[in-house]
């Protein structure tokens, strides 16, 4: 059983460090140079989100994990992450092979747009004296070039799709937009909300003129596409003051500031048993300083410096901000003896189930098997020892059995 099918995109201009970010994110070592164009295949990996396991709160000793993987009472819950080569200006109508690189990130759920916190490159990502460059313009470039490849997609055609969607009412507005942005990952729920927000839902698509249809791309971009925003290189000085800056510029936007760099060190001084450390965390372990190089000692000094200052490395937490807040997924744990908390072979909470918050019961069941979700007769919260019925609203970190009628012929 899949822990889930979220895909992150990474995406941002040249040169900011997108492929350290990945290389930390998902422990998978890309082609890493101080140049444009360095990344121009995707890079497509596994990343871990950070979530307290249910066996702590039941008070278990240990649990089975299957699907995900539990260290220390943290369950690691894998979603793919895909990083697309640097955009520069221009990039939706294709220059620098612009639109190759957006048609990658076509299906992510969500987007993590990395940014020079340090302003040390400029808007073609070439590097600069830190402080030179605006993040804050950085970040409002992307999004530009990312809405008007949206836009793009939408408008061809714009006015002959109108006129037979008003004229023959072959398909609503709703249904005729999500069937054109389908390849987009973008749904008729996404269509939906956009266009009440926008308030264009009582009105003729003939009659909305370019602006309103950048109004509501620009909408159904935040709706479809939440991003957040990763401050990487947030361990050079000049860094803390635009982190500042773009949460006062893009307030309802996550802001975290990160060091890629930082990250990838520990993670490569954890794996050479250098260390102990767990992505996330505050602060790390020195196993044996003889056995670690002073060169390297020296940088985990640094490091220890940045999280110091801001409390991690910040890449678990983009992850995190990523999936638990801007794609609002809760973990949820299927058994099979809501007693035992096991699965039919005995294994403790082997398997964890990112899903949408306000999700039900019977979604639960979907999610885990089709038959099971047409067949539900009802759930029990093992927690509570509970039966529950079709609508029950799952919470975080729930223990769940689901119930079915048995399957005739």
């Amino acid at each position: 059983m899949e822990a889930s099918n979220i895909l992150l995109g990474i995406i941002g201009k040249t040169n900011v460090g997108k492929s350290t970010f990945f290389s930390a994110a998902t422990e998978v070592l890309v082609p890493i140079e101080n140049r444009p164009f360095v990344t121009i295949e995707p890079n497509i990996g596994v990343a871990y989100v950070k979530s307290r396991c249910a066996h702590v709160a039941l008070g278990l000793e240990k649990c089975d994990a299957l699907n995900s993987v539990c260290r220390m009472g943290w369950r690691f819950i894998p979603v793919k992450v895909v990083d697309v080569a640097g955009l520069v200006p221009g990039a939706h109508a294709g220059r620098g092979l612009g639109n190759m690189f957006l048609d990658h990130v076509r299906r992510a759920d969500a987007l993590l747009l990395i940014v020079d916190a340090s302003g040390s490159t400029d808007e073609e990502g070439r590097p600069v004296k830190p402080g030179t460059y605006d993040p804050v313009l950085e970040v409002k470039q992307i999004i530009f070039e990312f809405e008007e490849w949206m836009y793009s997609i939408i408008a061809r055609d714009w006015d002959k799709l109108a006129r037979y969607i008003d004229t023959t009412g072959a398909l609503d507005a709703a249904g005729a937009l999500a069937q054109r942005l389908s390849g987009l990952s973008i749904t008729r729920s996404h269509v939906v909300e956009a266009l009440e927000i926008t308030r264009l839902e009582d009105r003729k698509l003939s009659s909305w003129g370019r602006d309103d249809l950048r109004l509501f791309v620009s909408t159904l971009r935040r709706v479809s596409k939440p991003m957040v925003i990763v401050a990487n290189k947030a361990d050079i000085g000049v860094a803390e003051d635009n982190v500042r800056r773009l949460r006062e510029e893009f307030k309802g936007v996550p802001v975290v500031p990160v060091s890629s760099i930082a990250e990838l060190l520990l993670r490569k001084a954890a794996s050479k048993g250098l260390i102990e450390y767990m992505p996330g965390d505050e602060d790390f372990i020195e196993i044996e300083k003889s056995r670690i190089p002073p060169e390297t000692l020296k940088a985990l000094d640094r490091v220890r410096d940045v999280m110091g200052k801001w409390g991690s490395t910040g890449v678990q937490q983009a992850l995190n901000e990523a999936v638990f807040n801007a794609l609002s997924q809760i973990t949820v744990y299927p058994v099979e003896d809501h007693n035992r908390y096991t699965d039919k072979n005995g294994r403790i909470l082997p398997d964890v189930i990112l899903v949408r918050r306000g999700s039900t019961a019977r979604d639960l069941a979907y999610r885990v098997h089709t038959e099971l979700g047409e067949t539900f007769l009802y759930a029990i919260n093992a927690k509570t020892k509970q039966r529950v019925g079709e609508s029950y609203i799952l919470q975080d970190g729930d223990v769940v059995k689901v119930v079915a009628a048995a399957r005739r012929g």
